[in-house]
This record gives structure tokens, sequence and C-alpha cells, in this order.
């Protein structure tokens, strides 16, 4: 591993085990402009939307490529935990995964052998544009198999039930707790306040912790990430670049007197 120590992933990683925090922007548009600009902003890594956003493969590609210099970990999201969703943002260069709704252990064993190489788990093996990217092809597949970040989502009733055999599964990297479609799936309709929801976070923290596994979960401000941090969350999905944009236009129209309107401007 000492030939890539140069590499975000492998510095992201042992931050992680050492217990440091890990910071995230999530990135919802084709823009490798935009990639680019947030990757010099002081994030550890970009979270790149395809569950919820308008990226596409090759606008992924463009983007990943665009964070070449940069120390960032570009980390992907597919639509859902599948094997192929996993190979094709992987095989685009995103050195990590985070899998949505890993309700079951059968689910998060899938996740973990998406994103390793026969006999540790199923990936296939035409990973060009990543060899591109990243490490000489001569030892893509064993730096792979060691460095790729497997993020499971627990974000449902299923996952709450099941998260013991969850988090014991060997290869799983960060359990990251999805708070607003936590609380939907509990009866709450994303309310963060309701207790059942905070019992139910408690939960997984501790079940996690015992597995040895990274936490992971939404944090709005730097007051989040420091009360969350006590808590022992350490990998933190962080505001989108929709809306930094709005906080930046904020700061600089707020004092003015204007503020963002309800809607678009009916033509005349």
């Amino acid at each position: 591993m000492s030939a890539h120590l140069n590499n975000p992933v492998v510095r992201l990683r042992r931050r992680l085990a050492e217990g440091d925090i890990a910071i995230g922007a999530v990135v919802m548009m084709n823009s490798p402009e935009l990639a680019a600009h947030l990757a010099g902003q002081g994030f550890d890594f970009l979270w790149f939307e395809m569950e919820h956003g308008s990226i596409t493969r090759e606008g992924l590609r463009h983007m990943i490529l665009a964070t070449r210099g940069f120390d960032i970990t570009p980390i992907s999201r597919p639509p859902v935990n599948e094997l192929w969703t996993a190979k094709v943002v992987l095989d685009q260069g995103s050195l990590g995964v985070i899998f949505p709704f890993t309700s079951t252990p059968q689910l998060a064993q899938q996740a973990v052998d998406a994103c390793k190489y026969p006999p540790n788990g199923l990936r296939g093996s035409g990973a060009l544009l990543s060899q591109l990217r990243w490490p000489p092809a001569a030892d893509y597949y064993d730096f792979a198999d060691q460095n790729i970040l497997v993020v499971a989502m627990v974000e449902d009733k299923a996952g709450l039930e099941n998260i013991e055999a969850i988090a014991a599964t060997p290869g799983l990297d960060v359990i990251f707790i999805g708070t607003s479609d936590l609380s939907f799936s509990l009866g709450f309709r994303g309310d963060q306040k309701a207790p059942q929801l905070a019992e139910a976070v408690a939960h997984i923290v501790s079940v996690a912790q015992r597995h040895g596994k990274v936490l992971g979960r939404p944090a709005g401000t730097a007051e989040d990430i420091e009360k969350y941090r006590k808590q022992g969350f350490q990998f933190f999905m962080t505001a989108t670049e929709l809306e930094l944009v709005a906080a930046g236009a904020a700061k600089l129209l707020g004092p003015l007197g204007r503020h963002p309107s309800s809607g678009p401007v009916t033509p005349v």
C-alpha cells in the first residue's frame, strides 16, 4: 500500500481509523467545473448524488476527472443497492460507494461483494477507466480491494431491526444513518425531533460501535458536526451545492434586505 500513500482514499481511511472526522459536500448536478471548485474548498470527500440528483454516468466520469490534483475522495451514491449500479460508479473512478436502503444482512454483504474482486467479492474486472484515473493497471485490483470505501445506509425500520447482523458484516466500513428516511419509515414524516427517532439512532450507534464500524450521518452546521462527533459519529454528509449557493447568496444579500423569492417570476 506504500505506493499509494498519496491517494486521497488511503489518507481518508487512515484518518477515520485514527478517530478523526471526514466532512463531505453533496453534488447533485452534472458540472465538472462545480466539482473542481468544491474539491478545493477543504472538504474531505465529495458525495456524488445519483439517487436523488441529475448526475449521469458520463457526468460522473467528467466530475471525477475534475478532482485530479485535489486532496479529496470522490464517493458516489447509486440509486439502489445492486451489483451493477456499484460497478457503474466504481468503473468511472469512484473511490467509495454509498449503498442506499441497506436493510438486511444480505444487502450489506452484497454491498461488500460489489466493491471487491473475486475471490473476495463479485466486482467485474473491466475497470479500464478507473485504472486511468488512479493507480497503474498492474496493481489497481489489489489497491481497490483494500481501499474502496464501503458505506451502507441504514434508513428504514427494517434496517433498524436488522442492525446487529448488518453491523457484523466483514468488509463494511461505514454505517451511515439516513435520519430523514428513517424518520419517515418510523411514521414521523421526517421529524428530526421525535424521541423515538433519537432512540433508534442511539441503538444503531451502540451496535455499530460494538462491531467497530465508522458511524456517519447528515450534519447541517459546524455546531451539528461537533455535537454528533461527541456521540461517536465521524463521517458527515453536509450541504448540497444548491444549499451552499443559497447560503452564499443569503450572506451577501440578506444585510441589504434581499431575500429568496418564493418561486419563478410569472412572465408578463
